[in-house]
């Protein structure tokens, strides 16, 4: 045998040279018309706890605790598996649409692969005005934790004025850009699970105070409101439909997401879930160990939460409790910032959103900076309805409403290219023949949602509210509607859309991986 002097590594037959998985983004990236600006460092974990932070377990359980039960008894707690039930429908459609398209700024972006630029550009417009006035409403309902820390009540001028400091402070840390503020909603969602999880068990097996048949007693709610158990129990949904409505902040950060096409989609379904399984649970526990459920029907007690934690643990539990909410509220709030700023970034680099020029710069820490200091300006703007307690109460309805609205338009669209066979699903995450069903059911879902959220109800205001906070969620989504409308009259953005795409197709991409 001839003597050979390759090494045994020669001998091996070598792999290609993988390309390294963050220049792979980069490159679907440019595929997709853009180039890579932003900071893309995220993992799983990072992405999922955008979306934890903005679903928040205790911000969505004390959105909605008192305002149930005080409609519909303690049976309120039923309409949390419900919806949880329909966003997880509406987290398949996401789920196949940010696999194929692993964008910041997800319904417009998505909207206008599937639809008219009109139509996709008015889409973006209603759910940014959503997220940034979401994002006032978290701010007011945060600051009195705050005072709450000194045993103190805000007059309405300091709460206001305590608003606006907390939304500069995470206006501050998002400008360090994605890993630092990933390091702070961590922390801060940290706390708040292993708080919520622990909590809401402790009440459950240890300071369990009434028998689980309370959860189907409607305690005389609706029949003291003057309404029938099947109306209070249908406001009650329209109140916890709020608590499952943040997971599509992960796809704010797809740009700055490792492997976004596969990442993405399981944040937006470990979020979800988990943040679903903890607000039941906790919503449960609270009522089960509450000294008293008929006070919150009575408009006793505002605070059924707190007042079934300090029962069970005592008041040493007062302070500790209220800093844990301080804690998630200020996390809810800077994830929920981050997510306004990319969607603005995302329309601005289109030159599709007003002084486009200036939202869509990204600083030196490739944080966009022009798209955060817009959100705050904005999310700011509305602060001083605070002064008003029903103005304030209505803005927190619109919110609800414009959330909702977005989602049924996406998954509208969806179904209807689908069903004309304009676009199927070509990412890592595909439902097959599932996907069509599961996105009619998605469409049902969001569809009785937007009805149900604006449907006038004077049982969802407090007594004596002046009409326009009855009429609040369908006047609030009329405006925002009509302002766009406007400006799409005036500044043609769909034209420049439209221009861009004869230019550069905005379906060309990379082939996406296989399962």
């Amino acid at each position: 045998m001839a003597n050979d002097d390759r090494s045994q590594d020669d001998l091996v037959p070598h792999d290609p040279v993988e390309q390294d998985p963050v220049q792979q983004d980069s490159d679907r990236l440019e595929a997709l018309g853009y180039r890579q600006e932003l900071r893309r460092s995220l993992n799983v974990l990072g992405n999922i706890s955008m979306g934890f932070a903005v679903v928040s377990p205790v911000v969505g359980l004390y959105a909605a605790a008192q305002v149930g039960m005080s409609v519909a008894g303690t049976a309120w707690v039923w309409a949390l598996p419900l919806c949880l039930l329909g966003q997880c429908l509406v987290v398949c459609v996401y789920s196949e649409l940010a696999s194929q398209w692993p964008l910041a700024g997800g319904a417009y972006q998505w909207s206008r692969r599937l639809a008219s630029p009109a139509f996709a550009w008015l889409s973006g417009w209603m759910w940014q005005f959503a997220v940034m006035f979401g994002n006032t409403t978290v701010a007011y309902l945060a600051s009195p934790w705050l005072f709450a820390l000194f045993g103190a009540v805000p007059t309405p001028t300091e709460q206001v004025l305590a608003s606006v400091g907390f939304m500069l402070f995470c206006t501050l840390v998002n400008a360090y850009g994605i890993n630092f503020l990933r390091w702070f909603v961590s922390l801060g969602i940290a706390a708040e699970a292993v708080a919520s999880v622990l909590v809401g068990l402790t009440l459950l097996l240890v300071f369990r105070q009434h028998g689980f048949s309370l959860l189907t007693n409607f305690l005389g709610a609706p029949k003291g409101l003057g309404v029938s158990n099947l109306d209070g129990f249908l406001a009650a949904v329209a109140v916890a439909g709020w608590a499952f409505i943040g997971f599509d902040a992960c796809v704010s950060t797809a740009e700055e997401t490792k492997d976004a096409a596969r990442q993405v989609p399981k944040a937006m379904w470990w979020s979800l879930l988990s943040v679903g399984l903890v607000v039941i649970l906790n919503a449960i526990s609270v009522e089960l160990a509450h000294p008293d459920p008929a006070e919150v029907v009575a408009g006793k007690d505002l605070d059924p939460v707190t007042t079934a934690v300090t029962h069970a643990f005592g008041g040493w539990a007062d302070k500790p409790f209220v800093l844990v909410v301080l804690v998630s509220f200020t996390a809810c709030l800077m994830a929920s910032q981050g997510g306004a700023a990319r969607g603005l970034y995302s329309l601005a680099r289109d030159d599709v959103f007003p002084f486009a020029k200036h939202v869509r710069r990204v600083n030196r820490h490739k944080a966009p900076i022009g798209g955060l200091v817009a959100a705050t300006v904005i999310s700011c703007a509305a602060l001083p309805l605070g002064l008003s307690t029903s103005a304030m109460g209505s803005l927190i309805t619109f919110g609800s409403a414009a959330t909702f609205v977005p989602f049924f338009l996406l998954t509208v669209v969806a179904l209807v290219a689908r069903v004309r066979r304009t676009w199927a699903p070509s990412g890592v995450v595909r439902y097959g023949r599932l996907g069509t069903p599961l996105n009619a059911l998605a469409v049902l879902w969001t569809g009785f949602e937007v009805v149900n959220i604006c449907w006038p109800r004077a049982i969802l205001a407090p007594v004596g509210a002046p009409w326009y906070q009855v009429w609040a969620a369908l006047l609030g989504v009329g405006v925002v509607c009509a302002a766009g409308l406007a400006y799409l009259a005036v500044r043609k953005p769909h034209l420049r859309m439209r221009a861009a795409d004869e230019d550069q197709p905005i379906g060309d991409e990379l082939a996406p991986a296989v399962l």
